[in-house]
């Protein structure tokens, strides 16, 4: 295959995945009318010394993380709908103030557009050797993808996509290693005993209520990532 061949496949989103026996057409799309409201925003807003971020899709935007932390400077960098390719094309806002920690947690819904595993994970490198090379001195924390729960029919395309949320999850741990960066396992916390996201702490099948954030703050703590 050509260059320019595999250029228009991968901008068009046709190849054969691997960890699939079939061709799936997939979509790196991400600048909806609300990824383009919250940049315009996020651009506006003063930068503050020693900002810890939390980085993400809509499970991240959801949480109220200065308020969770009480802290002024823990900023939510969250974007419903977004996705690896997303956050790729809005590092330079994020890093702009030289942030002392970055929690990111992303890829849910780039394996709900059928993105290959591969790509997602040469994203994930991108933005990690990114964020490593801007502001070294920041800390990186990255944040497995959660569960979901197919009882649900309201995110039907993100449901039944188990085997690619643990290999991303999997191969991110490995990523991590290798570079040095925290990786926080969240996944097995949010489990029913059918291994799905459990019923108890979502009415949606893939985003948490408020139980589970608090679950995830006093994770986050245990591990001493935060006070």
């Amino acid at each position: 295959m050509n260059n320019l061949r595999f250029a228009l496949l991968l901008c068009f989103g046709v190849l054969q995945t691997h960890s699939n026996a079939q061709t799936l057409k997939w979509d790196s799309s991400y600048q909806t009318t609300y990824y383009v409201q919250k940049i315009t925003l996020f651009n506006q807003l003063p930068n503050k010394k020693n900002e810890i971020v939390f980085l993400g899709n809509s499970i991240t935007d959801i949480g109220e993380w200065a308020e969770i932390w009480q802290d002024i400077h823990v900023k939510n960098r969250g974007i419903s709908g977004d996705n690896t390719f997303g956050v790729l094309a809005r590092l330079d806002e994020v890093v702009s103030s030289f942030p002392k920690k970055i929690f990111i947690m992303i890829g849910i819904n780039d394996i709900a557009k059928n993105i290959p595993d591969s790509i997602i994970l040469r994203n994930y490198k991108k933005i990690i050797e990114t964020i490593q090379q801007k502001i070294p001195k920041t800390q990186l924390i990255v944040q497995s993808i959660l569960p979901t729960n197919h009882s649900f029919t309201q995110f039907a395309n993100h449901q039944n996509k188990t085997q690619h949320i643990l290999y991303i999850n999997k191969e991110l741990e490995k990523i991590c290693a290798e570079k040095s960066i925290v990786f926080v396992n969240l996944f097995p916390l949010f489990l029913d005993e059918e291994n799905k996201l459990s019923t108890t702490y979502t009415n949606d099948g893939l985003h948490l209520n408020g139980n589970r954030y608090m679950l995830w703050k006093n994770t986050l703590q245990q591990q001493k990532l935060m006070p």
